[in-house]
């Protein structure tokens, strides 16, 4: 289960921006995750847990945010949704098209705790 060394990353650049602002703890942490990345949603839920345990993001959450598969058409130059092995334009149908969100792994937001 690769997603518990994602986790570790993720916990490690957390750790530091934590340590940046001098915080003493992490309450929330916001990721988003395209369904090209690599990282199952899901697995990464059950690995954060493990993952945190003893860390400065203890007792943090962990929030995902899904992110749609978008494309933008070569051809007609229209951005679509698409499907996992169905890259293609919803507006004219044609294959020639360049991904432009679906594939990321993006720490969007970490809230931090500074005082009591």
């Amino acid at each position: 289960m690769h997603e518990l060394s994602v986790c570790q990353g993720l916990l490690q650049q957390v750790t530091q921006i934590a340590q940046q602002h001098q915080a003493h703890g992490v309450s929330r942490i916001t990721l988003q995750v395209g369904p090209l990345s690599g990282v199952e949603p899901r697995l990464l839920q059950d690995a954060f847990p493990i993952a945190r345990a003893g860390s400065i993001a203890q007792t943090a959450e962990l929030i995902i945010d899904e992110l749609p598969i978008r494309v933008r058409c070569k051809s007609c130059g229209e951005e679509s949704d698409a499907q996992t092995n169905r890259l293609i334009c919803a507006a004219c149908g044609d294959w020639q098209t360049q991904l432009i969100s679906g594939d990321q792994l993006l720490l969007a937001r970490v809230e931090l705790i500074t005082e009591d």
